[in-house]
């Protein structure tokens, strides 16, 4: 019994078509291309519109892109993102042709399109060149024996029609090389350039970390109101009934009154400590009277003498608020702890949309970020909106910090 794979085999390579599908989709996706290089090879040829037509290409540039990633996204698969407008800039046409990525632009639908739409009519000329020579054979022997062409075809119909096959053989290849070139500039030209990208990327990075910002200090003074407003009323009306049981009690053993007077104090401390809790979360003074007032209760609380001076001239956010008035009493904590000072002075200005914080004591001197957290975590809460610090701090004082914030995120 004969085997039926080799039968198969031949069945299958004579069903198989000239050029496989793949080369089809790529001779399909040039020939798109060829009527979008029209307005360019109408400028070159007719002389007489050429300006106009170079006018109508330019300003058309956004309408010829958006073509051409329609034709990458339908026959290739390939989806181009479109440009990115740098942040601030218009939405005219002059505007846009002087950035860097519409002149990319420019260059593939004046200079590259065309010489691919050139490239993708002469595949296709040879095309049908190659399936008219390879049947060479199969219609020469029609013409009259006594025609002087006939003759003339008896010498060639063999070269033809080899070198028509050979055509078709290598026309997918070229085909294919065409096409790959073709989307590969089309993607690097028509979308957008890397420091495009980049940029891009950069401004939502810069947006999504000034929301993170706002979230944060959003849920701070929530978890703030929440605890004014619960648990330390709580913790006052507790301490006020032990305070009352403790004035007006007398008949009690002297136990029980030392467990109350104990359960009182126990209270009236732990209402301190959730006040200062309340107050690091964010002090309720700022938001109902501003930054001036709650840097005058942070100076009031200093244990040493602070010279303040704010003049706001400008609004400020009140993430930018929260920010400047925690680096100030962070700043006022480190003086009172390390810097062994007699005075400090405290300076808040604002000027060109920026907020300046200068905190300067008379102590000792020497401090350094890289020996301990406090000046860390002061650069790390200014850098969250965009502020910088800078310390001047010799051995044997003084210290100044200053800290420049945003007014506005």
């Amino acid at each position: 019994m004969l085997s039926t794979k080799p039968r198969r085999a031949l069945i299958g390579s004579a069903a198989r078509p000239p050029w496989p599908a793949a080369s089809w989709r790529d001779a399909r996706f040039l020939a798109a291309g060829i009527p979008l290089s029209l307005p360019v090879w109408l400028t070159l040829t007719v002389p007489k519109v050429s300006l106009f037509l170079v006018g109508v290409i330019l300003l058309g540039i956004r309408l010829l892109s958006a073509a051409q990633r329609a034709r990458l996204r339908a026959l290739r698969g390939v989806d181009v993102p479109p440009l990115l407008r740098p942040a601030g800039s218009s939405s005219g046409a002059v505007t846009a042709l002087r950035t860097a990525v519409s002149w990319r632009q420019v260059g593939y639908h004046l200079v590259v399109g065309p010489l691919v739409a050139l490239g993708a009519l002469a595949v296709l000329w040879g095309w049908g060149a190659a399936v008219v020579a390879s049947t060479v054979l199969g219609w020469a022997w029609m013409m009259p024996s006594t025609s002087p062409v006939a003759d003339h075809w008896a010498k060639l119909d063999v070269p033809l029609t080899v070198g028509g096959v050979l055509l078709l053989a290598v026309l997918p290849r070229a085909v294919r090389l065409l096409a790959a070139l073709d989307e590969a500039l089309a993607v690097r030209m028509l979308g957008p350039g890397r420091t495009a990208v980049l940029e891009h990327r950069i401004e939502e990075v810069v947006e999504s970390r000034a929301g993170l910002v706002d979230a944060v200090d959003a849920e701070r003074r929530r978890i703030e109101r929440d605890l004014h407003d619960g648990a330390q009323q709580r913790l006052t009306s507790l301490a006020m009934n032990l305070g009352l049981a403790r004035r007006t009690l007398k008949d009690v053993p002297p136990e029980a009154m030392q467990v109350i007077v104990e359960a009182h104090e126990e209270a009236q401390a732990a209402i301190d400590e959730l006040r200062d809790l309340v107050r690091g979360l964010h002090p309720a003074v700022l938001e109902d009277r501003g930054l001036d007032a709650a840097l005058s209760g942070i100076a009031a609380r200093v244990p040493l003498p602070v010279r303040l001076d704010v003049d706001l001239a400008e609004r400020i956010a009140p993430t930018v608020e929260a920010v400047a008035y925690f680096t100030v009493s962070e700043a006022l904590t480190n003086v009172a702890k390390h810097a062994r000072a007699s005075r400090v002075d405290v300076s808040v200005r604002t000027a060109g949309g920026r907020l300046r914080l200068v905190v300067s004591d008379d102590g000792v001197g020497g401090a350094d970020a890289a020996r301990g957290t406090g000046l860390t975590g002061l650069r790390q809460r200014t850098a969250s909106v965009d502020g910088s610090l800078s310390l001047l701090s010799p051995v044997g004082g003084p210290t100044t910090i200053t800290v420049e914030l945003p007014c506005v995120l």
